[in-house]
């Protein structure tokens, strides 16, 4: 475990060594208090799309499940009648030139590998680019009626209509301190100026009052060799294998396979882990399983006899009818104009 994944677990447990750092924090939470209010009283500028907005995001670092929500939002859209597009920062890639447009061919390493991962799952458009506004026109021009923005939260500089935060239901808000006495991108009062609180997994906290739940539920087996599919069961192996994560919670992914009767040995990684052949292979003819996020970046690594766990978010019934309510009222058209928002 690298000294960056020891310290995120001790601020979700609470460490006390942690104190020493609450003077940084301090200063922490006055720059991302100074930066909100620029954006508020218009020293920053703010596009607002023609077209509505949904952010999806967290405020603590580490996976909470946001990525399955943003591609259940998207698949929930088309099935409305809606022409959805997702803008994403791509985290871990670089690009020749921004907005990039992700396809099936794009390089992960342009791309980044959670936008490849939603568009694999999706196959709507979905643009990358670090100015999310001028992304989002991209989007525009491509004639999408309703925007996601993968991952915004904090990218104040692209106006939102919706705004949903996905909390992990076991890690919760660690010890409710900011960066870097904790694990909150933003101090816990931000939660009462969004719009949706999803709870992925039962809570081991007390959630906040009108929070929705949501579970990850296992949708079947996919071997990155030819892309075959197999339902969740049978397993398509026999005995133990190896898990490999470089996702945000490693842990999450060991439950899952757990909880399907599977006997793994958990190797965990970074987050954005750029994978090479020797992180693959273990020389015991174990077979080798691993997220959906990981694949994207193991197409051509992974050893045969190796398999993906997909899974799929399944939003409470309260959610989609809270959801169902508000799109409603996104229904009438715009009428701002590019040249007002001068992405």
């Amino acid at each position: 475990m690298s000294l960056g994944e020891r310290w995120l677990e001790a601020a979700y447990r609470g460490d006390a060594w942690l104190c020493a750092l609450r003077p940084l924090e301090a200063l922490y939470r006055r720059a991302v208090a100074r930066r909100a209010a620029a954006y508020a009283t218009g020293g920053k500028p703010v596009w607002r799309a023609p077209v509505p907005v949904i952010v999806v995001g967290n405020i603590t670092l580490g996976g909470t499940g946001k990525s399955p929500l943003v591609a259940w939002l998207a698949h929930f859209l088309v099935e409305r009648g809606w022409r959805p597009g997702i803008v994403s920062r791509g985290y871990g890639g670089k690009a020749a030139g921004y907005p990039l447009w992700v396809e099936g061919t794009t390089p992960v390493a342009e791309s980044g590998d959670e936008p490849r991962m939603l568009f694999d799952q999706t196959g709507l458009p979905l643009v990358v680019d670090p100015n999310r506004p001028r992304g989002a026109g991209r989007l525009l021009e491509a004639g999408c009626d309703i925007l996601i923005s993968d991952d915004g939260l904090q990218h104040l500089a692209l106006g939102r209509d919706l705004e949903l935060v996905v909390v992990d239901g076991r890690r919760g808000f660690g010890n409710g301190r900011c960066l870097p006495a904790g694990p909150l991108r933003e101090p816990l009062s931000r939660l009462q100026g969004v719009d949706g609180v999803v709870i992925n997994g039962d809570p081991a906290f007390v959630p906040p009052e009108g929070a929705h739940g949501m579970a990850l539920v296992p949708a079947g087996w996919r071997s990155p060799a030819d892309g075959e599919r197999r339902p969740v069961v049978p397993l398509p192996f026999a005995g133990p294998v190896h898990a490999v994560a470089g996702i945000g919670n490693p842990g999450r992914f060991l439950a899952t396979l757990e909880g399907l009767g599977v006997e793994a040995m958990l190797h965990p990684f970074a987050d954005h882990h750029e994978f090479r052949v020797e992180d693959l292979v273990f020389d015991d003819g174990l077979p080798v399983v691993m997220t959906a996020k990981d694949a994207t970046k193991c197409r051509d690594l992974a050893p045969t006899g190796s398999w993906v766990l997909e899974v799929e978010a399944r939003p409470d019934a309260g959610f989609v009818a809270w959801l169902e309510a508000r799109l409603e009222t996104f229904r009438s058209p715009r009428t701002v104009s590019r040249g007002e928002a001068g992405y």
